[in-house]
């Protein structure tokens, strides 16, 4: 089965927001859905898993992939009312971090919803992970060590 979104713009979009909400902070989506003027209900149709992965990695970013370790991931998938069903597979334990990121994955297949939860709910997560991103390359950056050699002379 092949990976490509190139295609199909719909695809790209629902990969972006899910891993928008599932790198989220746990804080962040409880306020988040506290925040909607009406929550929906729904129907837990697999509830919180938590189990292991296996974390492949590349040397350089191209080299063969090689298995790196195990770490734990947690998934869920929930279904509203009206049919629609939303998945969410999120890194560690956190039970209601997966429901609600699968929740909210569900509200944002709805087209009526997706425009005001992606102004409200995704642009806003988006923009906290830009800045720890940031934060995090503020940090490394200032523990930088500069190595140099100096050649001997042979006399």
């Amino acid at each position: 089965m092949p990976t490509s979104t190139g295609s199909d713009p719909q695809i790209a979009a629902r990969q972006r927001w899910m891993g928008v909400l599932a790198r989220a902070e746990d804080g962040a989506l409880e306020a988040a859905w506290a925040g909607l003027a009406e929550p929906p209900e729904y129907r837990v149709l697999r509830p919180p898993e938590t189990g292991l992965v296996m974390v492949r990695g590349r040397m350089g970013g191209t080299g063969n992939p090689f298995n790196m370790g195990e770490m734990s991931a947690t998934r869920c998938a929930v279904q509203l009312e009206g049919g629609t069903v939303g998945i969410a597979w999120v890194a560690g334990r956190s039970a209601r971090h997966a429901e609600l990121a699968a929740a909210f994955d569900a509200l944002l297949q709805q087209p009526a919803r997706r425009d005001g939860l992606e102004e409200t709910v995704i642009a806003p997560l988006e923009s906290a992970e830009r800045a720890r991103r940031e934060e995090d390359r503020a940090n490394a950056a200032s523990s930088r060590v500069e190595f140099f050699t100096m050649a001997r002379g042979e006399d």
